[in-house]
This record gives structure tokens, sequence and C-alpha cells, in this order.
């Protein structure tokens, strides 16, 4: 139960923090977070017309995943255009920036990661973009955050090789082509439930590598989102395919 004051601390930060997407606070000792629907103005009105949807969208993904006790931020309060969840520590991407950490520990916190993607994947969910910046590790606990990017319109095999997929994007997209330290990270997912959706990922993108050798061209100046696909591909051609590159 909310309690009044709470609430007003709520109504405070809205109006301090007006057109904020993301804020965060403490109360009584504990930290939370305050997600807002987004206010557009031009262009992003017709790219995103619909913010207040978004936000019930993820409200309620956030109460079924709970429901099936999966991986997720406490929900506190929602209302029509805002909701409050508790903190749940440091995203991967902000382990991976920290200056004062192991290697063996950031490989802990990748695996853990990896292996907690295969038990949602277990528990017949999906995430929707499980990119490293939007799953929280604390005290070895993983959490899925920002459910924004969910494909629920899809059926829930899809949906889980896409997660993976955009996971092993986004390892890429981090920490560039460190095969050593990814390696590990797909063997966790794999040996934690997760064979079979690789095995589908592999199948589905297998029909995609015509795409390989155009990406290569691009591979050490692609940026960070056409890069990372070249070395998804071909890390599917090497240990997949078996392919010579």
């Amino acid at each position: 139960m909310v309690d009044n004051v709470f609430k007003s601390v709520i109504t405070e930060l809205l109006a301090l923090n007006k057109g904020e997407r993301i804020s965060n606070f403490e109360y009584q000792g504990k930290l939370y977070w305050l997600k807002q629907a987004e206010h557009h103005t031009g262009l992003m009105r017709l790219l995103k017309p619909h913010p207040l949807e978004a936000i019930k969208t993820e409200v309620y993904i956030l109460k079924n995943m709970a429901a099936k006790f999966a991986p997720v931020p406490k929900l506190v309060l929602a209302e029509e255009d805002f909701f409050v969840v508790e903190d749940v520590g440091s995203t991967v991407k902000q382990w991976l920036t920290e200056d004062d950490i192991s290697s063996s520990s950031t490989q802990q916190i990748l695996n853990d990661s990896a292996a907690a993607l295969a038990h949602l994947h277990t528990m017949n969910l999906a995430h929707g973009r499980p990119a490293l910046r939007d799953i929280s590790w604390q005290d070895g606990q993983v959490t899925f955050i920002d459910f924004e990017a969910s494909q629920y319109q899809k059926d829930i095999e899809y949906q889980q090789v896409r997660d993976i997929l955009v996971f092993l994007h986004s390892l890429y997209r981090y920490l560039g082509p460190l095969h050593d330290l990814i390696v590990p990270v797909i063997n966790s997912y794999r040996q934690h439930g997760g064979e079979a959706i690789w095995q589908r990922a592999a199948l589905w993108l297998r029909k995609w590598q015509w795409l390989y050798y155009p990406v290569s061209l691009f591979k050490h100046r692609g940026g960070r989102d056409i890069t990372p696909i070249y070395w998804v591909l071909r890390y599917f051609r090497v240990h997949e395919y078996n392919a010579m590159v």
C-alpha cells in the first residue's frame, strides 16, 4: 500500500521533472525510478503517436510478468501517464564501464545475465529488447527492465529468437569482438535452458547470411549498429555453420 506522503513526493517530482522521461529519487532510504509518458514534438509525434498507450502497455507487462514470478522490478505506483518502480541496481552496460571491476566479475555478470534470459525463456516469456542497458545486476540477482519494445503481437518463439539475437548484438555493441568474454556468455545461455531457442535462432539467421559480405565492408566503420551485425553473422558462420571466413 502506498501512503499519502509517498504520493505527495511523486506529485512534487512530476511538477519538478515535467517532460523528463525517467528520473530517480530516494524515499525512506530506498531508491525508486519514476517513468513518465513521453511528450513529443514535431516529427516524433508522428513516429511515436501513442505515449500514454506505451505507459499502459509497460505497466501491463510488469504486472503480468510479476504474477508469473519473472525477475522484473516491483511496481509501486501506476497512473495513466507514469509509473514508479523500485530500483534494482546498475545495468549490465553500467557495470561494464566500472574502472575497478575485475575481469572475473565482469564475466560473472555477463554469464548471469545470459542464464537469466534463458530462464525467462523457459518460463515461456520474452523481454522484447534485452540489450545490456535493459538488464540490471545486483549481488548476483538479474532483473529485466524497460519493456517498451515488447513484441507481444508475435508468437512466443519469434519473440525469444529475437531476444537472443538482440542480446548477442548488444554484447558485440558494447564489448566489440572480445570473443574470450562473449563465448562463455553464449554458452551460459545455452546451458541454462536456452539451447532450443539458440538452435531456432541459428536456423532463422541462416537465411540472412547473404548479408555477411556486404556488412563485412563496414566491420571497422559501421558504428555501434552495423558493426555488431557483422560479428553476429560471423559468429554463426564460424561456430554453427562451419563456414570458412
